[in-house]
């Protein structure tokens, strides 16, 4: 266990040795995969931020339930009854809209005022306001309930505005997906780095690798400062990576905190939580860790 802590302290100081001797080539390619890195930060932040704002939006679409104009007295109130028990689990909350307080708030508009005015009777119909519950998959049960409430008797029309539900939530796939394929092209361009890297570092010192078999060394000794290499490299530009997005949200919120006020809200971008960089550092280092081993099983066969 000894021998094997030892053998590891070496290499580590050997890593370390290695990016100090090159200061400017190291910190090029911690700037490149760091730079890199901070693109799919900066799209997670957004989207982070976004998903809380999208669920309050998704909280408040309503189901309108309108009746046939020769509809009865109190059948309103029963379709309520009816919503409240049969879809207690889907329904927010169930509200009875009589046409008698439909008219009379609608008279208090003064842009149909006048129109009323000369009509005869009561136009409007009897409703039912039903609020649903938040989901993921609100648009489906919005159309789902929608199609079999129009079926009930003295239903007329059920009406629904859930077209924006559905283009927030396309939105909100698409997004996932660009962001996805944005961190696969990182992932890519941080494989190609390091396997570059990795590559000139075991042919610039392809004597000294030759000198240490001839001395008994064996392969996973030879190998294993260029893992720490690559997975050193990654960890570290992965915090520098964090560090540029962080500043990067700076003037970006400065800008946003304008537009939001304009509007009476606020709204601001944040990092992912701490727990989710954290993984993000370790995957990126064994991302590197990996892309170094490839690259000096390749290039050390001599």
């Amino acid at each position: 266990m000894k021998t094997l802590l030892r053998q590891h302290r070496y290499a580590l100081a050997v890593t370390i040795k290695r990016l100090i001797s090159q200061p400017f080539s190291s910190l090029a390619n911690l700037l490149v995969i760091a730079l890199a890195l901070s693109l799919p930060l900066l799209g997670a932040s957004l989207l982070v931020s976004v998903q809380p704002v999208a669920r309050q939006l998704s909280v408040t679409p309503e189901l309108t339930v309108f009746l046939k104009m020769d509809s009865a007295n109190g059948q309103a109130e029963q379709i309520a009854t009816k919503i409240r028990k049969e879809y207690a689990d889907q329904a927010a909350s169930v509200r009875v809209m009589s046409k008698d307080v439909a008219l009379k708030e609608l008279r208090t508009n003064p842009a149909w005022e006048q129109a009323l005015k000369v009509l005869p009777g009561n136009p409007l119909p009897d409703a039912v306001v039903v609020t649903l519950t938040p989901g993921d998959d609100l648009a489906l049960r919005a159309d789902k309930l929608a199609h079999a409430w129009r079926t009930w008797p003295g239903v007329e029309l059920v009406q629904l505005d859930s077209a924006w539900v559905q283009r927030l939530e396309a939105l909100l796939r698409f997004a996932r997906i660009g962001l996805l394929l944005l961190a696969l092209s990182v992932a890519l361009v941080v494989l190609a780095t390091v396997f570059n890297t990795v590559r000139m570092q075991a042919l610039s010192q392809r004597e000294e690798i030759g000198v240490a078999r001839l001395v008994g060394a064996t392969e996973s000794f030879v190998r294993r400062p260029f893992l720490y290499l690559g997975a050193m490299t990654c960890s570290l530009a992965a915090l520098i990576g964090i560090g540029i997005a962080r500043l990067a949200l700076v003037p970006l919120n400065n800008a946003l905190s304008s537009l939001a006020r304009s509007y009476d809200a606020d709204f601001a971008l944040a990092l992912p939580p701490t727990t989710m960089l954290i993984l993000a550092v370790i995957v990126v280092a064994a991302l590197g860790a990996l892309s170094a081993r490839w690259s000096v099983q390749r290039n050390t066969r001599f």
